[in-house]
């Protein structure tokens, strides 16, 4: 499954409304440890059927990042039927994103 883009129309229907847990990424085009994250997020978006994968461009979408109160980023949250279940900031290795889950 690819990465789905997230905007303040599509987050009820793709994060909230969701059958799956989903692992939302806070990031910035211009934020070097976002950059590191990227190909591990695409990675595991291929491996996890299971899962969603999802992006937040905080520059675009900055009443998301608000809601979520956003402060650093990346920030990785996983959500499950609605709920945040975890939360971390900073770049991670692939393990520790996984465990997340």
């Amino acid at each position: 499954m690819s990465v789905v883009h997230i905007t303040q129309s599509n987050f009820q229907k793709e994060v909230i409304d969701s059958d799956k847990p989903v692992l939302l990424d806070f990031w910035a085009s211009w934020c070097g440890p976002c950059r590191m994250v990227a190909p591990i997020l695409d990675e595991i978006s291929a491996e996890r059927p299971d899962i969603k994968v999802a992006k937040v461009n905080v520059d675009e979408q900055p009443e998301l990042a608000g809601q979520f109160r956003v402060m650093s980023i990346p920030t990785l949250v996983v959500m499950k039927q609605g709920k945040i279940t975890n939360q971390s900031v900073g770049a991670r290795p692939k393990d520790s994103i996984l465990s997340m889950l």
